[in-house]
């Protein structure tokens, strides 16, 4: 009838699990641990300070395309930086604050 949509088999992809089926196979979902790749906190804090500086200086990247007379540049995008600029920088704010915060209630704790 609708010969447009895609047809799922969807019973086929479903993976059982030992607590799902009721034979007594190996769970390869129970089985595997993954270790995921963890940075420290100073990879982690210098990654988000280089994307926020990012995000700051695209509005400006992008108002110097629209004044030399790039066409592919319009004042719309330009707009939209400025707004995920904001943005990015009240998370900043906030992201900061509450390590500060965390901090200070981690150097409150006796020993």
């Amino acid at each position: 009838m609708y010969s447009n949509f895609p047809q799922y088999d969807l019973a086929s992809r479903i993976q059982h699990t030992k607590f799902s089926s009721g034979f007594d196979m190996p769970s390869i979902r129970m089985d595997r641990v993954e270790m995921p790749e963890t940075q420290d906190f100073k990879q982690v804090m210098s990654g988000l300070v280089e994307n926020l500086n990012t995000e700051m200086n695209a509005p400006d990247n992008l108002l110097k395309d629209v004044m030399s007379g790039n066409q592919n540049v319009d004042i719309h995008d330009v707009m939209t930086a400025m707004a995920k600029s904001e943005i990015s920088v009240n998370v900043a704010t906030q992201i900061t604050g509450k390590v500060i915060n965390a901090y200070d209630r981690i150097m409150q704790i006796s020993v």
